[in-house]
């Protein structure tokens, strides 16, 4: 419960030790799961579970339990068992709608459909191994063939490395953009409102 606690009420809200602690590895898993899901609308045709969904319900629905969170939170550690359940999950169904919008957005920008797939990957690898060709032709003569398949060799796969490291840093950076979004207001809310109008005694 603390470590949910921690993770989805944020620094603000919640007294554990969460945020003091390194999650990297959280950070790759959430990348991971993000291309799992996105790997499984593009390979199927269809959204799992809803996700890649990011309509003007979806929008609104964020938007209100963005403005709501801090008066969603701060009475947290003084309610009821169900009551923090209700609230975490409010929270994970947020959460949800971030990975959707973030899904949707990632699925917007691939221009290349399943169908032609297998064909832009030969047509990738034969310009690659042409452009090396037609660069070294002059210099190594009949060992032109050769080296250009080493260099486009390690071009396709520098190129791959840096897809996938992309395809898992991304997900996770939008999910951080939104966390500081969210703490920023918060934090102003907190201070200028809650304590304010709110007080804990």
């Amino acid at each position: 419960m603390d470590y949910l606690e921690g993770l989805f009420l944020g620094k603000i809200w919640s007294d554990t030790d969460f945020e003091n602690r390194r999650h990297l590895g959280l950070f790759v898993l959430y990348g991971l799961l993000a291309d799992c899901i996105l790997l499984f609308n593009y390979v199927f045709g269809k959204k799992l579970l809803g996700i890649g969904n990011s309509g003007v319900l979806n929008m609104v629905l964020f938007i209100i339990l963005f403005l709501a969170c801090p008066f969603i939170c701060f009475r947290y550690y003084r309610m009821p068992l169900p009551g923090k359940i209700i609230i975490l999950v409010e929270k994970i169904f947020k959460s949800y709608l971030v990975l959707s919008f973030t899904i949707d957005q990632m699925m917007s920008r691939i221009t290349v459909q399943k169908s032609g797939l297998q064909a832009y990957v030969i047509d990738y690898l034969n310009s690659t191994l042409e452009t090396y060709t037609e660069r070294f032709a002059g210099s190594a003569g009949s060992f032109a063939t050769v080296i250009a398949v080493l260099a486009g060799g390690v071009h396709v796969v520098i190129v791959a490395v840096l897809v996938i490291a992309a395809a898992i840093v991304i997900p996770g950076l939008v999910y951080l953009i939104f966390v500081g979004l969210q703490y920023g207001y918060d934090w102003l809310i907190n201070k200028f409102v809650i304590k304010r109008f709110f007080p804990s005694n």
